[in-house]
């Protein structure tokens, strides 16, 4: 159990990192996008699109500037700007975007993505010698098959060069053919030194994720939007299931996650749903701060 307080809002954050003894957070699931792309997302969560299923009003609808801001306010000293292509030809623009996005922006953490696509393997090496220190492959909104032959070159790449990659592999909020612990797990078979991320805990399947985690040396798996009141209705974790994700973060194998800005909530909620498991206080330093320093390659992790 905890006596630190889960944060009651965001200003509140910073003080429960210094009651906790660490320097911050270190958030690998942070969404920044290129204006005309991110206007698109969020109007698709307006919409309530097939892909998102219910109503998702988003909190932090700010200028990039601002949202880096409050992020720096709130003590996310590490933090990504994850992209995601969702049809080809666009991934490469992309890096380069996230990447100067990055270069001028404090805390940032140098991110990529890909997809399945013949000229996948430049710009996947092109964006590793730029800096590019994690990448984002979101298979529910790219429509993809994880094991697509057009995206192994870029697995291998990936998997050679260490950097992890933040993957949207699980059904939720809304299932499609390539979602699941059964397409991606046939990718880990066939590159198991690949470092990734399961993003959202892999809900709702969150077992057999959790299985993948510790069968593979280099899987982690990140909390967005996990244990808040929203995700609860939506997805909840399963009781039985809290220690093993108790002993995977000890063993540095949970990460923070947000989603921010894409939340309906304060980004407190999340960091006070993951108090409110009461797995402990080294626990809650691992995976709020020294889990993803560490994976991120910031240099901070102590």
């Amino acid at each position: 159990m905890s006596a630190v307080l889960p944060p009651d809002d965001d200003a509140a954050i910073p003080a429960f990192c210094r009651a906790l003894g660490i320097p911050g957070l270190a958030d690998a699931h942070v969404h920044f996008l290129p204006p005309r792309l991110q206007r698109r997302v969020w109007e698709y969560f307006d919409a309530a699109g097939p892909l998102i299923g219910r109503a998702w009003p988003i909190r932090y609808r700010w200028p990039d500037q601002q949202r880096a801001a409050h992020l720096r306010a709130m003590g996310v000293r590490v933090f990504t700007a994850l992209a995601y292509a969702h049809r080809p030809g666009m991934a490469a623009g992309l890096n380069d975007w996230s990447l100067g996005f990055a270069r001028a922006t404090p805390g940032c953490v140098p991110s990529a993505t890909c997809y399945p696509e013949p000229d996948v393997a430049s710009y996947v090496a092109g964006a590793l010698d730029a800096g590019a220190r994690v990448f984002k492959v979101h298979l529910q909104v790219g429509g993809f098959a994880p094991d697509d032959p057009l995206l192994a070159p870029a697995w291998g790449l990936l998997a050679e060069a260490g950097v992890p990659v933040v993957v949207h592999a699980g059904h939720a909020p809304v299932a499609t053919a390539h979602t699941g612990p059964g397409p991606f797990g046939a990718v880990l078979a066939r590159h198991p030194r690949l470092r990734a991320v399961v993003a959202h805990l892999g809900a709702p399947d969150y077992e057999p994720f959790l299985l993948l985690a510790e069968d593979y040396e280099r899987v982690a798996l990140d909390t967005t939007m996990v244990f808040t009141s929203f995700f609860d209705d939506l997805a909840p974790f399963p009781a039985a299931a809290l220690p093993r994700l108790r002993s995977l973060g000890l063993a540095g194998k949970v990460l923070l996650g947000s989603d921010f800005p894409n939340i309906p909530y304060p980004y407190a909620e999340q960091i006070a749903g993951l108090v409110r498991l009461g797995l402990g206080e080294a626990w809650l330093r691992a995976v709020c701060w020294h889990n993803g320093a560490r994976l991120l390659g910031t240099g901070e992790a102590g």
